[in-house]
């Protein structure tokens, strides 16, 4: 009795949670009256698959999918490589200074983004590198997620150490055994830093419209749905479908790489 009661609980809490991007999904395919005159409904009277075609071709969303990718994808690319070996130095190996580091780090998890926007624009502006795409990229790399660097490190330190000196014996490397016995033990970590990074990635609204703001060939898909918004009204129906345009690769993502995500979370809350 205590189970079902459980389950029950449990289902309605995920209703609810579900229900929002149900919605939004439902708005996507009504037109703007009936959104209004029947504001809970999730069956629209004539699906609307005009809303789509709107958001993709007049709003320009084709080019703005192609910029997301681009940028979400070199921005991973370059996280995980990067926190993935600052997680190896700081996880396998003793060195002077070691703890003031790992204090830094830490620390820089309390700086709010905005902080930091001036300094970014500043120096992307004086590479050169305004309204480009590798303007972005680098600006959202520079901004680290430190706790990425902490996974990274917490599992690398539960690797026995019998097994490093055991490669060392063998003849390896220090390449070597970063890339042929760490970094495959490592996977459920490096799932959960692709999903949470690429999420972030792809929703990250503030440095791209600020480092592409005289180019709207440049923008994002989360810049490009805050263009649909009018001086005078806006446009619900292409704003919803936008939003189920741009939440559908994430959610794709996740169902590929939930697996990884879990035991990344879990293993790193072990360590």
């Amino acid at each position: 009795m205590i189970g079902v009661i459980k389950y029950a609980v449990l289902t309605a809490v995920a209703l609810i949670w579900v229900y929002p991007f149900v919605w939004m999904v439902s708005a996507s395919l009504k037109t703007n009256n009936e959104i209004f005159a029947d504001k809970l409904s999730l069956i629209p009277q004539a699906v609307q698959w005009d809303n789509y075609v709107r958001a993709w071709k007049n709003a320009n969303f084709s080019q703005y999918f192609v910029n997301t990718i681009h940028i979400t994808f070199f921005t991973v690319v370059i996280v995980l490589i990067v926190t993935m070996m600052m997680g190896y130095a700081l996880g396998r190996f003793r060195f002077p200074g070691k703890r003031a580091v790992m204090g830094v780090i830490a620390a820089s998890m309390f700086i709010p983004m905005g902080f930091n926007l001036i300094p970014v624009f500043r120096l992307i502006k004086n590479m050169g590198l305004m309204n480009s795409r590798w303007g972005v990229i680098l600006a959202q790399v520079g901004s680290l997620n430190v706790v990425f660097v902490m996974m990274f490190a917490s599992s690398f330190a539960q690797i026995p150490r019998e097994l490093h000196e055991a490669a060392l014996i063998d003849g390896c490397g220090f390449l070597r055994i970063f890339l042929q016995i760490m970094v495959p033990l490592s996977k459920p970590i490096i799932g959960s830093v692709v999903i949470m990074q690429t999420i972030w990635s792809w929703s990250e609204f503030l440095l791209p419209l600020v480092l592409t703001l005289n180019s709207a060939s440049l923008r994002t898909l989360a810049v490009g749905l805050y263009s649909l918004k009018g001086e005078i009204m806006l446009d619900w129906t292409g704003l919803a479908a936008g939003a189920a345009i741009a939440l559908l690769p994430i959610i794709v993502v996740f169902v590929f790489l939930q697996k990884y995500f879990v035991d990344g979370i879990s293993g790193a809350v072990k360590g």
